[in-house]
């Protein structure tokens, strides 16, 4: 999630909904031809593995709170767009609003901001391969606050294997040596933030009968909300305006978190949340290249290797228990 939300997360807000899966048919008119998911499947991972270097080059204009407020300006926009198209409204209940508050905090404008604020100090290829550990955080979280999420040996391995990966990272055998080390716990903290917020959701919204659309949008909505009250608290207004960072956060708002979430829940709907949250384990790949390519970061060994066992870790962890011999599935 960065991005968004994250694949896990898209999976846990399709429980909001009794028909999480589906937007209502059109009354009338022939099918529209859909792109073939595995196009949008690279297009989402090139979307979100780009978006660490959106934020690197934003922040080279911009204060990272002014960042993270105009990728949710944007990408609230995007949502809007698509709900008024849908004729969509926004929920009802105060009781909904007080929840998706509180999911808006912990999904977007902590973990957004908390990448913005890491990259002023670390490369782009770093963020996004601490964006990767977010499912290791999950199985942790899922353990103690979800009893229907049961321990196994398998992904108790792939725990332990993701953290080695982060180690390796990290250059632990150097003593971290050059390495920032509140960037990278910023970057660890957005990335256990993506969980949390999941959890949250699964626990609070599930059932409320709006769509995942609509609920969403108010959630961008309320982030961008918060963070509109924090920045001018922390930030000045800036006395020009960067042309090409604010492209980037356009870039960042607009695709990265607008377009993205649609394309996303789409592929959740066509092919399941257990193949579209694969996009996953692209991200980092994307993001580490667009970050040496584009952006000249420099790459040393451990990095990558570090990287893929981070992801083959996190496979691990997603490994579901087989289902007892004549145990049916609702």
């Amino acid at each position: 999630m960065c991005y968004e939300v994250g694949s896990r997360m898209v999976e846990g807000m399709s429980t909001v909904t009794t028909t999480a899966t589906s937007e209502p048919a059109l009354a009338a008119g022939p099918a529209r031809p859909r792109l073939d998911w595995r196009l949008r499947f690279g297009a989402l991972s090139l979307i979100w593995g780009f978006s660490f270097l959106f934020i690197k080059v934003g922040t080279e204009g911009y204060a990272p709170f002014q960042v993270t407020l105009g990728r949710l300006v944007f990408g609230t926009a995007v949502l809007a767009a698509a709900m008024a198209v849908k004729r969509q409204r926004l929920p009802r209940g105060a009781r909904t609003w007080g929840h998706l508050a509180v999911a808006a905090f912990l999904l977007n404008a902590l973990p957004f901001s908390l990448f913005a604020y890491s990259e002023l100090t670390i490369p782009s290829t770093l963020a996004g391969i601490c964006n990767a550990t977010s499912p290791l955080w999950g199985m942790v979280l899922s353990l103690v606050a979800l009893s229907e999420d049961r321990p196994t040996r398998v992904r108790f391995a792939g725990l332990g294997l993701g953290f080695i990966g982060v180690l390796t990272v990290l250059g632990a055998w150097e003593g971290f040596h050059g390495l920032d080390v509140t960037g990278t716990a910023m970057a660890l903290l957005a990335s256990l933030s993506y969980p949390i917020g999941w959890i949250y959701v699964r626990r609070t919204l599930a059932g409320t009968g709006d769509s995942h659309l609509a609920m969403t949008g108010a959630q961008l909505l309320l982030a961008t909300v918060q963070l509109a009250v924090v920045t001018p608290v922390f930030t000045s207004f800036p006395a020009h305006f960067a042309l090409v960072p604010l492209l980037a956060i356009a870039a960042l708002g607009a695709l990265g978190t607008g377009l993205a979430v649609l394309v996303q829940y789409g592929l959740v709907a066509e092919v399941g949340p257990t193949t579209a949250q694969m996009v996953t384990y692209f991200i980092p790949v994307i993001a580490a290249a667009a970050g040496v390519a584009v952006l000249g970061e420099s790459l040393r060994w451990s990095t990558p290797v570090g990287a893929v066992i981070v992801l083959a870790g996190a496979a691990l962890t997603q490994v579901k228990p087989r289902a007892r011999e004549g145990a049916g599935r609702g």
